[in-house]
């Protein structure tokens, strides 16, 4: 792996304003709160010229400044102008606040500092707002509150020596909640504590209330979609270059976005997910044109401050994109290609599977291969809702190698795999439809696959039985080439289980393998082995190392495996079975095609 040059855009700047936006935050939420914080050499001074009376609201004040700046100190990080906006609003307020009430010569300085650097770096903040959507009001809602009964706890526990009584636990909860909504509570201050610590719980709910507002009002910014323009022009880029990438057919997901190269002959579809701007595969089109795709996309990332990365792009898509952009590239795990010239059941290597596939033929099921253009429309909803119901989990799983719907008009070229079983004694609601493949197109003379879902009554075996087909089949259909699943790490496991490996290898396989309860990592690899494929290696594209945890967890939000949701009886209706975001199954997931998938959260298509 090589580094590269990074780009023109020094980060030491906003991280710096971050941080230094991060602890002004918290020095004025301790002002607030802390009455120890009031002491100062000030203190006599301004306490003779300022009217006492100002002390609670300039509290509250300071509170609010606090809690506003610590959530601007992330957008300000990603360069983003409107927190820059804001928190240039913010500070010389937050600092007006501190002094009138704290009386500290240092809580003046410290934000006009800042603020200062603000202004004198102002061409360093000019990155575009992120999509946003009005359920952001909703999560404002949840985390404020939660933040604002924390802290509210605080503040009626701060002033011990002028609490009137002995109140409880619950005294001080019902309180504070009595507080956020602007009512006295049953806990009683002495002189004027009273007074300061009911308009700063005040204020925190009232900024509760008005970041939500404030959230729910403003317009949306959707997310990209591809729209049906864009889906025309990269359908036409792959009937002239889709035999390069296997997972070119992937990029027609209707739920990524697209830029296409200058001279449009090369596009690169990616989605958002969490600050981070997600590429799948190698750019579409002309090879000759990749780089000014490339430098597109990292251009869209820049003005959004977007951290651009891609998953699963080939050896010359990684050589290409760390050429062009300066970006590194790491060793994800290997594609499973098997050449149907090449296959044959025959041969010791194959008997597990051979012996397998006659057990399942011997019990009465068999097997069809078509084009989704030659199923029939019942055919085709019985295969529709069968993989919507047989899927594993509540949330669809898919990404960088899954295509997300099943039976398109537009997606005739699609192969399906079906298994049946005629003779079954109780029929099934899909009749004696018992497990599915679909592969989508690679090029004309290949197919990958996109997911494989079974009925859980079946015999065991399906995913074999039907891989098995579809490459007897094949031939027929002037198929040379079936890419199955893709193995994370496959080489480091391969490696680790030889003779003679070293300590280093060995730890990592066993860590691999102890992953594998819940990923199915050395299973899935295990599987892929059994048809003798040739392995070509994927790669993850990424501008640092510290990028790969932020990295890591956005790919693993959009493939599906960790899902930031609302309540069950608050979220949305689920999406019709035609609208099916496939499962990377297995194709990109290593709980894509086990044999036998465990019942629970690693269940498998």
């Amino acid at each position: 792996m090589r580094r590269l040059a990074r780009g023109p855009r020094s980060e030491k700047v906003p991280a710096l304003v971050a941080t230094a936006c991060t602890l002004i935050g918290l020095l004025d939420i301790a002002a607030g709160v802390f009455p120890r914080f009031r002491h100062s050499r000030l203190h006599a001074l301004a306490a003779d010229l300022l009217p006492g009376a100002l002390g609670p609201y300039a509290a509250a004040l300071a509170i609010c400044a606090g809690v506003l700046l610590l959530l601007l100190a992330h957008g300000l990080r990603r360069r983003k102008r409107r927190a820059w906006r804001a928190a240039v609003v913010l500070l010389p307020v937050g600092a007006l606040a501190q002094f009138t009430y704290r009386h500290s010569l240092a809580g003046l300085v410290l934000p006009l500092l800042l603020l200062a650097l603000l202004l004198g770096h102002r061409s360093e903040f000019t990155a575009l707002p992120d999509p946003r959507s009005r359920w952001k009001a909703l999560t404002n809602f949840l985390l404020m509150s939660a933040f604002s009964l924390g802290l509210g706890t605080v503040i009626v526990s701060t002033h011990p020596a002028h609490v009137v009584g002995d109140p409880s636990v619950t005294d001080l909860l019902t309180h504070v909640v009595y507080g956020l909504f602007g009512a006295e509570g049953p806990v009683d201050y002495h002189g004027r504590t009273s007074w300061l610590v009911s308009t700063s719980l005040g204020a925190l709910g009232l900024l509760t209330a008005l970041t939500t507002i404030y959230l729910a009002l403003r317009p949306e910014h959707p997310v990209a979609r591809l729209t049906a323009e864009d889906e025309d022009r990269l359908r036409a880029l792959l009937a002239r270059h889709g035999a390069r990438d296997s997972l070119g057919q992937f990029a027609l997901r209707r739920d990524k976005a697209v830029v296409f190269s200058p001279s449009g002959k090369a596009a690169v579809t990616y989605r958002v997910v969490s600050g981070v701007m997600l590429a799948s595969g190698d750019p579409i089109g002309d090879v000759e044109a990749w780089p000014g795709a490339i430098e597109r996309f990292l251009a869209e990332a820049e003005a959004h401050s977007w951290t651009p990365a891609v998953m699963g792009c080939s050896q010359t898509g990684g050589e290409v994109w760390t050429r062009e952009s300066g970006l590194d590239a790491l060793e994800l795990g290997d594609e499973a290609i098997v050449d149907v010239a090449d296959f044959t059941l025959s041969g010791r290597a194959m008997r597990n599977v051979r012996q397998m596939v006659k057990r399942i033929e011997r019990a009465g099921y068999t097997t069809r291969v078509r084009r989704v253009r030659d199923l029939t429309p019942e055919e085709l909803d019985r295969v529709r809702r069968a993989a919507e119901d047989w899927r594993g989990t509540d949330t669809e799983r898919g990404f960088s190698m899954a295509l997300g719907r099943i039976g398109d008009p537009a997606d005739g070229d699609c192969l399906i795999a079906t298994a049946h079983l005629a003779d079954s004694e109780v029929p099934g609601p899909y009749g004696d439809l018992k497990a599915i493949l679909h592969f989508v197109p690679w090029g004309e003379d290949g197919a990958s696959l996109d997911l494989m879902r079974r009925d859980r009554a079946a015999d065991p075996g399906m995913n074999e039985l039907l891989i098995v087909a579809a490459l007897q089949a094949a031939p027929a259909l002037g198929l040379t080439r079936l890419s199955l699943n893709f193995a994370m790490f496959r080489s480091a496991l391969a490696r680790g289980e030889q003779l003679g490996a070293g300590p280093v290898l060995r730890l990592w396989r066993g860590l691999l393998v102890f992953l594998s309860r819940w990923f199915q990592i050395e299973s899935l690899y295990k599987f892929n082995a059994k048809f003798r494929p040739r392995w070509e290696p994927r790669f993850v594209v990424f501008r640092s190392s510290r990028d790969l945890p932020r990295i890591g967890f956005a790919a693993m939000q959009a493939e599906g495996f960790v899902t930031l949701r609302l309540p069950r009886f608050l979220r949305p209706t689920r999406a019709c079975p035609h609208q099916l975001h496939a499962r990377p199954a297995a194709h990109g997931s290593p709980t894509g095609a086990h044999p036998h998938p465990p019942e629970g959260p690693r269940l498998a298509p």
